[in-house]
């Protein structure tokens, strides 16, 4: 009866183990409050260090951890997409030094897997947000500034079959299976990232019906992006709109809420347009005192648009004192996940951090970090209001930057100040860098432009200060490395490794059973594992059974 007993065990640990990941702990610096930064003098490294024991126990801690980690193999009800916009390894690395040091933790880096997509458009080797957007949202590769079209058609074309070209993905797959959806960001609506989860268009410039004119084309047979958004089948089905970019829904005619004319010219007000087509329980919001006073548990439709174009930086909202208006990246994943919470089937969000982009493009490296850390933030409140039992969370970019994390600085030195003095031509350099853009009329004399000028009296504390760039560039480009893929909740073991882009919603569908594999729940199992959760433990406790019989028999055999 003994083996009885032990059999019984096992199959215990077992079933545990079919349900349950270790629940990691994270950074608890402050739910709402980013931590204040570690001026330089004070961020030297610990006294601690300097003994090898304290990195021999740091790595047998860390292999413990490993060790415990168990993959959740159920099904994600849950699915939340966050989009860190132009995100690279560097600018993660640099960001964990704008919080603190070397062992600052992002709040996605606590996460238990880690991967690499590889970014690149069927036409360019570094990719725009437009090409990567159809891919991690939609599941193909498509070229360089189009949106969910299908490659074969060249770009701000009129002259192609919609139905034969146009695609749309992970949304359209999650309202299929009666899942809610939203998509967030502090870019404009219409831009390239968001565009992605709603809209099919031959170029991302066709924010409004006039640029579609511009191209010589007509917007009744290829509607703008600001109109799919509205009245096409995906995005009309969305239940959390928040953005910017509020004039491609306004008519030129229309002066909007913070004083600025639309772009439209067609005389159509869009916004107008959502509010009739959701007659009940829907609301539309364009500032954080409207956003708040929203209550979540009566609405279904919800159009925030905060911006006549993008939303103000953090540290603009905080030089400004722009707190009571403005709301902030954090205070819009709170409330679209109160939204779509509410539904039973589960729900699909997307969230952009798209400023970290548009900083990195100026050259203002101040600024990218610490919209890396408001993304940081984001993503470490959605965890904390989630379970990751049931709520996959994937972190990625959708392309690199050519931001450099270079020279030798001593530890504790300040990453967006002087790193030091180069020993060929005795002239100070910065730990960060641009190998292009804006930067490169601070780097070199106005007299003559091979000669490097003398930075030291440049204000590296100002949030707009351009970074140091190695050929000019109206705006800093993209680059082409491959991005990070960080994963935590049910499946999430599946995004390890190096992998394409465009397969990243195909992994999540499947996590979600959602799109082709919605009708393969009961007879599919999940790669590397036992199935869902619960097929996985009904073949364990089948399997225990025989075992426990089989042993019976054996006594019985004994004793006879």
């Amino acid at each position: 009866m003994k083996l009885v007993s032990v059999v019984a065990v096992v199959c215990v640990v077992l079933g545990l183990a079919q349900t349950n990941e270790v629940h990691r702990t994270y950074d608890a610096d402050g739910q709402h409050k980013l931590p204040k930064r570690t001026s330089p003098k004070d961020a030297r490294y610990e006294e601690i260090e300097t003994t090898s024991e304290y990195w021999q126990q740091q790595a047998q801690d860390l292999l413990k951890l490993k060790l415990a980690e168990k993959p959740v193999v159920a099904q994600a009800k849950n699915v939340i997409l966050f989009l860190g916009d132009g995100m690279s390894p560097q600018t993660v690395a640099g960001a964990r030094m704008y919080l603190g040091n070397e062992n600052k933790t992002l709040s996605f880096e606590e996460f238990p897997y880690l991967g690499t997509a590889r970014p690149y458009c069927v036409n360019r080797q570094v990719a725009d947000s437009a090409c990567t957007a159809s891919a991690y949202l939609s599941g193909v590769k498509t070229n360089y500034g189009m949106i969910n079209v299908a490659p074969h058609v060249p770009r701000s074309s009129c002259d192609y079959n919609r139905t034969e070209a146009e695609f749309k993905g992970l949304m359209q797959w999650a309202q299929e299976s009666a899942k809610a959806t939203g998509v967030v960001t502090n870019t404009p609506i219409t831009d390239a990232s968001p565009s992605g989860a709603y809209a099919s268009i031959a170029t991302r410039d066709w924010e409004n019906n006039q640029k579609v004119l511009d191209d010589g084309c007509d917007p009744n047979e290829y509607p703008d992006i600001a109109h799919q958004l509205i009245h096409g089948e995906v995005g009309s089905k969305l239940n959390v709109i928040f953005g910017g970019g509020r004039q491609h829904f306004r008519p030129t005619s229309v002066v909007d809420e913070n004083g600025y004319n639309g772009a439209r010219t067609d005389g159509r007000d869009l916004i107008q347009e959502w509010l009739a087509l959701h007659p009940s329980r829907a609301e539309y919001v364009y500032n954080k005192i409207g956003l708040q006073a929203v209550d979540t548990n009566n609405t279904d439709h919800l159009l925030g648009l905060f911006h006549t174009d993008y939303l103000w930086y953090n540290l603009e909202i905080e030089a400004l004192d722009l707190h009571e208006t403005e709301p902030k990246l954090w205070e819009l994943v709170e409330v679209a996940i109160n939204m779509l919470k509410k539904s039973e089937t589960g729900y699909v969000l997307f969230v952009e951090g798209g400023r970290i982009d548009n900083a990195h493009h100026g050259t203002r490296a101040r600024l990218a970090l610490d919209e890396t850390a408001q993304f940081s933030e984001a993503i470490d409140f959605a965890r904390k209001a989630t379970s990751i039992d049931d709520t996959l969370i994937l972190v990625t970019a959708d392309h690199s930057h050519t931001m450099m994390y270079n020279g030798y600085a001593h530890r504790g030195s300040d990453i967006l100040g002087i790193a030091d003095i180069s020993d060929e031509d005795g002239l100070p350099y910065t730990t960060l860098s641009y190998a292009n853009g804006g930067g490169y009329y601070d780097t070199y004399t106005a007299e003559n432009r091979a000669v490097r000028a003398d930075i030291s009296g440049l204000d590296w504390t100002h949030r707009d200060a351009r970074y140091l760039a190695t050929w000019p560039m109206g705006l800093e480009t993209h680059g082409g490395e491959d991005v990070a893929v960080y994963t935590s909740g049910p499946m999430a073991h599946m995004f390890q490794g190096n992998f394409e882009q465009h397969v990243i919603p195909h992994l999540i569908a499947y996590a979600a059973k959602i799109g082709q594999y919605r009708e393969e729940e009961k007879t599919t199992e999940n790669p590397g594992g036992t199935g869902s959760s619960v097929l996985g433990c009904l073949r364990l406790t089948v399997i225990c059974l025989f075992i426990v019989l089989g042993s019976f028999c054996s006594v019985y055999k004994k004793i006879d």
